[in-house]
């Protein structure tokens, strides 16, 4: 597996040129593990694309932090964020921006950590300050190995364990981040990102600039740009949904639609139109089933949504012409 190319330089020359154009998702299986092979604040899906085709996505930010492990032969994954561009596998922080991922992917195994479980796995500013980074760079020296493994196993189930005793091992030895860090998140979470950080501090009894230090220092990521991603976020699942942007923007707690324009297009590169037609969303509960506070159900069936089938735990499940799940 080739790493990331430095910072600033050029993505890898491809035979095939981006094109833009949503690729045919009918081709792409997705599993998911068991209930009983989940770990808590870790999100895990498998993707297999048994026809060989190129494929160009844009990626959204998420609440978490992602890692996309590429086990395709070749060239793989080909990503592009501001001035970060490699191939290979790849991790995600808080907050990218605009990024987009495109090559020949044949199966590749991805995995969103919350906040506080990502400072467990990968250290402290685990949230890698929004950045994009080669798997390699983040990991470390067992990066290829664990790669290799993945490549190897002959089931997701498979997959899906050796993961899960990865993660294991790289947090039995790492301390947990302050409770108060920790309790600051998921309240964030729970609030849908429509909390003060005056509140907060109050909560846990810190001053502001105390519970901002210590959040950004240990998650990456300040507490007000935290509950700017995570209101975010639930706006997106909105918008995917149906709801009209400035029925958004009034679920969302935005001061008017014009405010929530701003911010998708800072989070995203995209207008509120251009996400709720984006592929990304369209598949989120069979892909991360159970995994998205964001979600609304009474938005979701104001919207008219049929009720989706679920990815089947373990094995790989096709939906036909439904898009495939990215980053988010």
């Amino acid at each position: 597996m080739s790493t990331g190319t430095p910072t600033g330089a050029s993505a890898p020359a491809s035979a095939d040129a981006p094109t833009g154009a949503p690729p045919d998702w009918s081709i792409v299986d997705v599993a998911v593990p068991r209930p009983s092979a989940r770990l808590a604040g870790v999100g895990m899906a498998g993707f297999s694309q048994h026809v060989s085709a190129f494929v160009d996505m844009a990626m959204v930010a998420h609440p978490s932090v992602t890692l996309l492990i590429d086990l395709s032969d070749g060239d793989g994954i080909l990503y592009s964020a501001r001035d970060r561009h490699g191939h290979g596998s790849f991790v995600v922080g808080l907050a990218p921006g605009d990024l987009r991922a495109a090559g020949r992917v044949g199966t590749c195994l991805q995995i969103r950590l919350e906040p506080a479980v990502a400072a467990a796995v990968l250290g402290p500013s685990a949230g890698l300050g929004g950045r994009v980074e080669s798997f390699e760079d983040v990991w470390g020296r067992e990066a290829g190995r664990v790669q290799d493994e993945l490549r190897a196993a002959e089931s997701w189930d498979e997959r899906f364990a050796l993961a899960a005793d990865v993660l294991r091992r790289r947090t039995a030895d790492r301390p947990p981040v302050d409770p108060e860090v920790a309790h600051t998140w998921r309240t964030t979470l729970a609030g849908r990102g429509r909390v003060r950080v005056e509140g907060l501090a109050e909560e846990v009894g810190w001053s502001r600039k105390r519970l901002s230090a210590r959040f950004h220092a240990q998650l990456g990521i300040t507490p007000k740009r935290a509950a700017r991603l995570v209101r975010f976020d639930h706006a997106a699942h909105l918008l995917a949904a149906g709801l009209a942007p400035a029925s958004v923007a009034f679920e969302s707690g935005y001061a008017d639609q014009s405010q929530l324009h701003r911010e998708v297009k800072a989070f995203t590169g995209l207008t509120p139109t251009a996400v709720a037609g984006a592929p990304w969303l369209a598949i989120d509960d069979v892909a991360w089933p159970g995994s998205s506070p964001a979600r609304s159900v009474s938005a979701t069936a104001s919207a008219g949504s049929a009720p989706r089938r679920m990815a089947r735990p373990g094995r790989a499940w096709n939906r036909g012409r439904t898009p495939w799940t990215d980053a988010h």
